[in-house]
């Protein structure tokens, strides 16, 4: 019989075979069944016979496998518990990694990297003060999350921040967006309307990408900012403004001056206290426990079960060059949520994005050294120092520890640059 219980015909059987094409027939896995109804898994040799070179039969040699067949079901089940267990292992470890950095993580702003560290330190600086602050840096660094950071610790965070993008109106209704207007300033002006700098009064007010706003506006802006007054369109009242500037920028201090977008007096005013907010690919070691965390933050959104974050995930992401910065990561890790199967994570980079990546050129071998360095400092860190064994550091890079502590004599890495005891 078949393993379905289906006979089968005479001319499949393959001791019949045997017969008709005077062949060996070899069968790995049948059943017979007993009269009661229960199978017996056997496997068995069909081999021709011959008199006088005559076919007289066969001799068929059958061995029962039912045993075999059933250890090999309990090995394979053996086997998939250990992979879930693995994998929940694995995913408890990302969650308590990630635990642990979030009870460290200053302003709600993830990361390890000195870059990360210094920001915050920054932050720390200026917070208390009512110093203007220009954030500058790519788009997709976390400026607006820097902004709140500010503001937040700040001692006007019990009032508003406002936050007015610079480019998200069009020229002809910038100046009623930030300066207000009274009614029947303009046509469609039904009613008075206050703008962004009233409404931030007591506040924080965020000029996010101030290079976007348009050049007669930066100079009607930075008159109300230095008088610390403004005055409505259509109106002649001037009405008292007490609030702190934040501003932020896609561009170095060079490339502004370069770029002649932003009035070289308006830079002045706002670069009191500049912040900058490093690329994604120059802080490599961040990626772990952003990409864990918005992670579980999209699976949470989305009601989707959490992926597992493997080592090797790891290091596809942080060989890519993340040209939309923590941005894209964010977009990359939400798309796999949506498309992963059965904790599976899946990732699925932009093509765009890796082309772009590929035609801004490669990296020195100096680079490629510091990225290396900063990415085994950031795995000791995340395992305590811990080369080998469970969650150790040559595990969770999938190399072997013997390896590793080439690699760590190889770029001089001591106790003294991953310790955070060190550090403090």
């Amino acid at each position: 019989h078949h393993l379905n219980g289906d006979r089968y015909p005479s001319q499949q059987c393959p001791i019949y075979r045997s017969f008709r094409h005077e062949q060996v027939n070899r069968i790995e896995d049948e059943v017979f069944w007993r009269k009661d109804g229960r199978p017996i898994r056997v496997e068995y040799v069909s081999t021709p016979i011959y008199d006088q070179k005559i076919l007289a039969g066969a001799v068929v040699i059958f061995r029962d496998i039912t045993e075999r067949k059933e250890n090999e079901r309990r090995l394979r089940a053996a086997l998939t518990e250990v992979d879930e267990l693995r994998d929940r292992l694995e995913q408890e470890n990302a969650y308590l990694q990630e635990a642990i950095s979030s009870e460290r993580a200053h302003h709600d702003i993830i990361g390890v990297s000195p870059a990360i560290q210094q920001v915050t330190q920054r932050i720390d600086l200026v917070a208390a003060t009512e110093a203007t602050v220009l954030i500058s840096g790519e788009t997709g660094t976390g400026k607006s999350l820097v902004a709140t950071a500010i503001h937040k610790a700040s001692p006007r965070a019990r009032r508003p921040l406002i936050h007015f993008r610079c480019g998200s109106t069009g020229p002809e209704e910038v100046e009623s967006e930030l300066f207000g207007q009274v009614r029947g300033a303009a046509i469609g002006a039904s009613r008075d309307k206050p703008g962004k700098l009233e409404l931030a009064h007591g506040g924080t007010l965020f000029l996010d990408g101030i290079e976007e706003l348009p050049f007669e506006g930066q100079g009607k802006m930075l008159a109300a900012l230095q008088d610390r007054a403004v005055t409505r369109l259509g109106d002649t009242r001037r009405k008292p403004l007490d609030i702190r500037v934040i501003a932020s920028t896609g561009f170095s201090e060079s490339e502004a001056q370069r770029s002649r977008r932003i009035r070289s007096d308006l830079y002045l005013f706002l670069n009191v206290f500049p912040i900058g907010c490093l690329p994604l690919r120059d802080r490599q070691e961040d990626i772990p426990l952003l990409a864990a965390h918005l992670l579980r933050l999209a699976c949470r959104r989305l009601n989707r079960p959490e992926p597992v974050l493997t080592a090797g995930v790891v290091a596809q992401l942080q060989s890519y060059d993340w040209p939309g910065n923590v941005r894209e990561l964010h977009n990359v890790m939400e798309r796999s949520a949506i498309v992963s199967q059965e904790r599976k994570l899946v990732i699925e980079l932009s093509d765009a994005s890796f082309a772009e990546t590929v035609s801004a050129g490669f990296r020195t071998e100096t680079q490629m050294q510091q990225l290396a360095r900063g990415n085994l400092i950031a795995v000791l860190r995340a395992t305590g120092g811990r080369v080998s064994g469970p969650a150790g550091a040559a595990e969770l890079l999938g190399v072997k520890p013997t390896t590793l502590y080439s690699r760590l004599r190889k770029l001089k890495i001591s106790e003294s640059d991953w310790s955070t005891t060190a550090e403090a």
